[in-house]
C-alpha cells in the first residue's frame, strides 16, 4: 500500500488524454435540467378525468356556485356531464341543496374538482345546518340588497374624494 503526499508528482501531473476506441453512447448528466419531469403514467389533460368517472364529484365554478354529482362523460376540453347533479349554496352558517339533474359543465368553467369520499358524504361540520332553498333564497337577496347598499356609500365617498366611480359591468348612457 503506498501513501500519497501533497508533494508527490502524480498529483500535479495532467491525466494522460483519453483516446475512444469505439464509438460511445452519449452519457446522461449527473443533474438534468430544467423542470422535473412526470412519470409517463400521470396524465395532466382531461385523460385524468378516467379515473373520476362514475364517481361522485364536487365542482366549484368560476362564477361561485358549487355543484355535486356523478361524472357520467366528459371530452378533451374537460367539458363534464354530471348526474343526479345538485347545487349547494352557502350564506352565512347555513346551507341549501337545490336538485338540478343532468348538468352539463363547460370545462373553462371549472375553478376547483374534487372527488367525495362517501363514507363522510352525510357529515355536515359543527357551524353549518341545513335549511330549505326558499329561505336561503331570502338570506341571500336580503344580503345582495344590504351590499347594493353598501357599495353605493363607498362609491359616494370616493367620488367626493375625487375617484370616479367603479360600475361593476353596468352600462351606463
Amino acid at each position: 500500500m503506498t501513501s500519497l503526499h501533497l508533494d508527490d508528482s502524480i498529483l500535479w501531473k495532467a491525466s494522460p488524454p483519453r483516446i475512444p476506441t469505439a464509438p460511445e453512447a452519449p452519457t446522461m448528466p449527473l443533474h438534468p435540467r430544467g423542470p422535473p419531469q412526470l412519470p409517463p403514467q400521470m396524465f395532466t389533460t382531461a385523460a385524468q378525468l378516467l379515473d373520476l368517472t362514475d364517481k361522485k364529484l364536487v365542482l366549484v365554478l368560476r362564477d361561485g356556485r358549487k355543484l355535486i354529482g356523478v361524472l357520467r362523460s366528459w371530452d378533451q376540453f374537460a367539458n363534464l356531464v354530471l348526474q343526479d347533479t345538485i347545487e349547494r349554496i352557502f350564506i352565512e352558517d347555513i346551507y341549501a341543496d337545490i336538485s338540478r339533474g343532468i348538468f352539463l359543465v363547460r370545462g373553462e368553467n371549472v375553478l376547483l374538482l374534487g372527488e367525495i369520499d362517501l363514507d363522510k358524504d352525510d357529515y355536515i361540520p359543527e357551524p353549518y345546518r341545513k335549511a330549505s332553498p326558499e329561505e336561503v333564497h331570502a338570506l341571500t337577496v336580503e344580503r345582495n340588497k344590504n351590499t347594493r347598499r353598501s357599495d353605493k356609500i363607498r362609491q359616494a365617498k370616493l367620488q367626493a374624494l375625487g375617484f370616479e366611480a367603479e360600475h361593476s359591468g353596468e352600462i351606463l348612457f
